[in-house]
């Protein structure tokens, strides 16, 4: 089976490219952590909500009938309730990897894969909001791990057993929680069981916004483990050691082919889980935890890789390095590390107990 990019897919991932490519750099990630100011930050995420990778997932009206305003009625994706691109799952991969390149600290999986759709699909009016990036949202699947990006958010899906609920941050108690990324913004959020929106119901609903949200975190990861691997070929070109480029040796050759390899493994992995997804693929659970697995390994091998490769200067603060492999540390082991994907998988193909 040959995959490849819908035209409709890759125009979004290319225009929120673009965006990303001229306007976010080193000291916009900067910003998110503590003691930055995340203004710029929250910019950014506005022009992308206008673009429509806010909406990627919505669809093109806010009852699901497909019958609102579409791209290219003239009005953006935000404004009105639910007027979205009408994409499915295929859309992820090449989107979130544009954004993992880009390192912007958002909450972009817990928005566009999890919390926009179960909005739309729930009819909540503060959707608009949303779609707009005038309100941000960030979700956590898992039940109480912190959440990414909770000390800044205004909305908040969480899960309580087999049901998934909407709260305002005035229903909910914030207890900061340190992260090896600090621009994640990491919270416990102490929510009453009685209180919030209900969204979905049902393990089944759990677990396609689950998926999706390993997915648009597997495909951050690619994008991450790209990026790193860039820097360091440019650093290895440029530092020299007994009068000739470090990357001319072996030693750093082989290394970083071996990142690259990886890097290629993991992206048709992960595009194979948002085809598996959109299409209803009864083994949809299996490939999303494959692909999660590679995009992690092929993460954390990209960060150890280049701070090798890079030396002292890879381990400062002031370098942009640590602000993307502290990013993939940390997304490795959420929605579920590796190890944990691949007792999944494991247990799926019969190998491991099903306890």
């Amino acid at each position: 089976m040959r995959f490849a990019v819908a035209e409709r897919d890759a125009a979004l991932a290319g225009a929120a490219g673009e965006v990303l490519a001229k306007r976010v750099g080193a000291e916009q990630i900067r910003a998110g952590w503590p003691g930055g100011d995340p203004a710029g930050v929250d910019a950014v995420w506005r022009v992308l909500a206008e673009v429509g990778v806010v909406a990627a997932l919505v669809p093109e009206s806010g009852d699901g009938t497909g019958t609102g305003l579409g791209p290219g009625s003239g009005s953006g994706p935000g404004s009105d309730l639910g007027l979205g691109l009408g994409l499915d799952e295929n859309a992820l991969p090449p989107l979130m990897e544009a954004l993992g390149h880009s390192g912007l600290p958002v909450p972009a999986a817990e928005t566009v894969a999890v919390g926009a759709p179960l909005l739309a699909a729930a009819g909540v009016p503060r959707l608009a909001e949303v779609l707009t990036g005038s309100a941000l949202l960030t979700a956590s699947l898992a039940e109480g791990a912190p959440v990414p990006f909770a000390t800044r958010a205004e909305l908040f899906v969480v899960r309580a057993g087999d049901r998934l609920r909407l709260y305002e941050r005035a229903e909910v108690r914030i207890e900061p929680v340190g992260s090896v990324d600090g621009s994640r913004g990491l919270a416990r959020v102490v929510a009453p069981a009685d209180g919030g929106l209900p969204l979905a119901e049902g393990p089944d609903a759990v677990a396609v916004s689950w998926r999706r949200g390993v997915l648009a975190t597997s495909a951050l990861l690619v994008g991450l483990a790209e990026r790193m691997l860039e820097l360091t070929v440019a650093h290895v070109k440029e530092r020299r050691q007994f009068g000739v480029p470090v990357g001319s040796f072996q030693a750093v050759k082989h290394p970083l082919a071996d990142v690259e390899l990886a890097v290629r493994f993991a992206r048709p992995a992960v595009l194979a889980a948002g085809w598996a997804q959109a299409a209803g693929d009864p083994g949809a659970a299996v490939r999303t935890s494959m692909a999660k697995a590679l995009a992690s390994d092929a993460a954390r091998l990209a960060a150890r890789t280049a701070l090798q490769c890079h030396g002292a200067i890879g381990y400062t603060t002031e370098y942009e390095l640590h602000l993307y492999a502290k990013r993939a540390w940390a997304l490795a082991a959420d929605w579920g590390g590796p190890a944990q994907h691949r007792e999944l998988i494991a247990r799926a193909l019969g190998l491991a107990p099903a306890g």
